[in-house]
C-alpha cells in the first residue's frame, strides 16, 4: 500500500485538475467557487466520491451540501473534519 504523505489540499488540487481536464488551465485558485472553475453538477459528483475514495472516508448526507463544496478550501475544511472524527 503506498504512504500518502501529500496534504489534502495538494491531493484535492490534482483530484479538480484529472476531473476538469483540459477545462483548466492556469493556476488553481483555493478560494475560488469551483463552479466558476468549469465544475459541473456531474463533475462534483466525481469529485465527492472521489474524496470519499481518496481520503478513505464516508462523507454524511448532511454534509453534502454546496456549502462544502464550494471551493478546494471549502472540500479540505471538510476531509479535515471527517478525517479528524474518524481518527478519534
Amino acid at each position: 500500500m503506498e504512504l500518502r504523505t501529500e496534504l489534502p489540499r495538494q491531493r484535492l488540487i490534482g483530484m479538480v485538475r484529472q476531473i476538469l481536464g483540459s477545462e483548466l488551465a492556469g493556476a488553481l485558485p483555493v478560494d475560488h467557487p469551483l463552479s466558476d472553475l468549469g465544475m459541473s453538477s456531474l463533475k462534483m459528483i466525481d469529485l465527492m466520491l472521489g474524496v470519499e475514495s481518496e481520503f478513505g472516508i464516508a462523507i454524511p448526507q448532511q454534509d453534502i451540501t454546496p456549502e462544502n463544496f464550494l471551493s478546494i478550501a471549502t472540500v479540505e475544511a471538510l476531509v479535515m473534519k471527517l478525517t479528524a472524527a474518524a481518527d478519534s
